[in-house]
């Protein structure tokens, strides 16, 4: 078995990606990241999805993007949005996806593993500008110049396996893997127990999305 970095959140979609990955025989090695962010809920959710799903290890790398905020899951100052609204959000957290996967590339260069999986969708998303075919095309080619590993001949594949899913076929693609969604917390606004509010952008996309895929929604939501 190849090993494999798995950006792991505990949300609906890293969750498939794990289980994707694990089909393709891969030995997992699911990174979490505490970033400050204020659903850290989700962090106690990548701990039982990791379990469930068989990944060899997990590791949470904490870095606190508090000190620099500009985005409404880091500056308390800042409300999620409950209505939809134009343009790019401001649950964008500036650079996340980059510092994110450069945490991912160092240890894969450790593990000597070829190969990172992250959990972007460029169909049902949040307009986040780090989640476009283009920017996963960017880093990949970024990675292969910087790298011990690849300029000795060992080139890192990125993957992104439900970037052009929609979220209903990212749920129904999950579902035949054997993934128990209830583990799982998206919500940018869960409350210390993992109960979602069900009216952030990240709430209205998964329920969407279980609604189109024809399967019950097992999120706890504390509102509805």
């Amino acid at each position: 078995m190849k090993n494999a970095v798995i950006l792991l959140s505990g949300g609906l979609d890293s969750a498939t990606m794990l289980a994707l990955a694990r089909q393709q025989d891969f030995a997992c090695y699911a990174l979490s990241v505490d970033y400050g962010q204020r659903h850290h809920a989700e962090l106690a959710a990548a701990r039982r999805v990791a379990q469930a799903l068989g990944a060899v290890e997990q590791r949470v790398v904490s870095i606190d993007l508090t000190g620099f905020g500009g985005s409404a899951l880091t500056d308390a100052r800042i409300a999620v949005p409950e209505q939809p609204t134009q343009g790019i959000p401001l649950t964008y957290v500036p650079a996340r996806n980059t510092i994110m996967l450069s945490l991912a590339l160092a240890w894969a260069e450790v593990l000597q593993a070829q190969d990172i999986f992250i959990g972007v969708n460029a169909v049902d998303y949040s307009g986040y500008p780090d989640c476009r075919p283009e920017y996963i095309e960017a880093f990949e080619r970024m990675a292969n110049l910087a790298t011990k590993s690849a300029v000795e001949g060992k080139r890192l594949t990125l993957h992104a396996p439900l970037l052009h899913l929609s979220k209903a076929e990212i749920i129904k693609r999950g579902e035949q893997l054997g993934v128990d969604y209830s583990l799982t917390v998206s919500c940018y606004q869960a409350d210390g127990g993992g109960y979602a509010c069900g009216v952030c952008d990240s709430c209205r996309l998964r329920r969407a999305g279980f609604e189109a895929a024809g399967m019950a929604d097992p999120t706890r939501y504390r509102r509805m």
